[in-house]
């Protein structure tokens, strides 16, 4: 008896020792793509991100990055991450406002002057509470939403200097309703295509214009295809990382808090990267022989005022300006 109690505790303690030694769970895998390249400052934030979640989780939660759509267009993976699909992305916050329409406050023309603004207000406890009614009606999980990649400015084939020189051209854009109306209203035909078709659309004649931050223009070589930059900052575009919650879920809380924690610093880190190189990528594209031009910004504010009605955005725009101070 006392050989056999001995060898059976020999055997738990042998037990015992492998379950320390070997993981209490695999390791989380959130995959995450862009249309952007690698070097844009999104892709540069991106990979922080990759390598400080691997570090503050020890492991337990990897993050993986694909650049320039190789999962697919922006609308093609918050599908696939609606559907269940372990893929993430870094999204415009209007193409979420189908869910909850409030968000599409982030993306209203000429909202934010600068980008300090901009991360307060995705950090207020207004747009957290957006960001969580985000889940329950999507699938989505909103990790961060400070992620700035630039001001959009107006791409064209001829001199732009009030929103009667727009009329007629056909301008790609995004295709949600704050983008569109936002384009109309400054007098183009807005034309939504996914971001990777913009350079052939353009080179072939399919669209007239198009519009996008600076550190865009140069990584998408779209300086090739047109001839004016007009510099009106219409939307400052500022951007969210999502995942799928099915995903996310898997996820422990501990691990949660500190994912969320470092894509909110990756954002800042990215985003400081779009403000230092978006005056490089203007100079690059005027000394590529393209017009780079400023505009009296004021008839285009006007032009735009009644976005704001129209997609009953006002009550959010206060809730900006209270949160702002202003």
């Amino acid at each position: 008896m006392r050989i056999t109690t001995g060898a059976l505790g020999l055997c738990m303690a042998a037990a015992l020792s492998l379950g320390l030694a070997m993981p209490s769970h695999a390791a989380v895998t959130l995959k995450i793509g862009t249309v952007l390249a690698p070097e844009d400052p999104m892709g540069q934030g991106l990979e922080k991100f990759k390598s400080d979640v691997a570090a503050a989780t020890s492991g337990d939660v990897v993050v993986e990055i694909f650049h320039n759509s190789q999962l697919g267009d922006t609308t093609e993976m918050i599908d696939q991450a609606r559907a269940g699909a372990n893929v993430g992305t870094i999204t415009d916050v209007a193409r979420l406002s189908s869910f909850v329409p409030s968000l599409a406050i982030m993306s209203a023309p000429f909202l934010f002057d600068t980008y300090e603004q901009a991360d307060k207000f995705a950090l207020s406890e207004e747009y957290l509470g957006w960001g969580d009614e985000l889940k329950e009606k999507s699938g989505l999980v909103m990790l961060a939403s400070n992620w700035y990649q630039g001001p959009r400015h107006l791409l064209t084939q001829k001199p732009i200097a009030s929103p009667a020189d727009l009329k007629g051209v056909r301008m790609r854009t995004i295709g949600a309703p704050v983008w569109i109306e936002t384009i109309r209203a400054m007098g183009a035909e807005p034309t939504p295509i996914a971001w990777g078709e913009v350079y052939s659309a353009l080179q072939l004649g399919a669209i007239d214009a198009a519009e996008a931050q600076p550190t865009a223009i140069t990584g998408a070589k779209l300086f090739e295809v047109v001839k004016n930059v007009t510099k009106t900052g219409h939307i400052q575009l500022v951007t969210a990382l999502v995942v799928s919650s099915a995903s996310w879920d898997e996820i422990s809380a501990q691990n949660q808090k500190i994912v969320r924690d470092l894509a909110v610093e990756a954002g800042r880190h990215g985003s400081n990267l779009t403000i230092e190189m978006g005056a490089a990528s203007l100079e690059k594209v005027a000394a590529a022989g393209v017009g780079v031009t400023d505009v009296d910004l004021a008839p285009f504010k006007d032009a735009v005022k009644g976005v704001y009605p129209m997609l009953n955005l006002e009550a959010e725009a206060k809730i900006v300006d209270r949160v702002l101070g202003r």
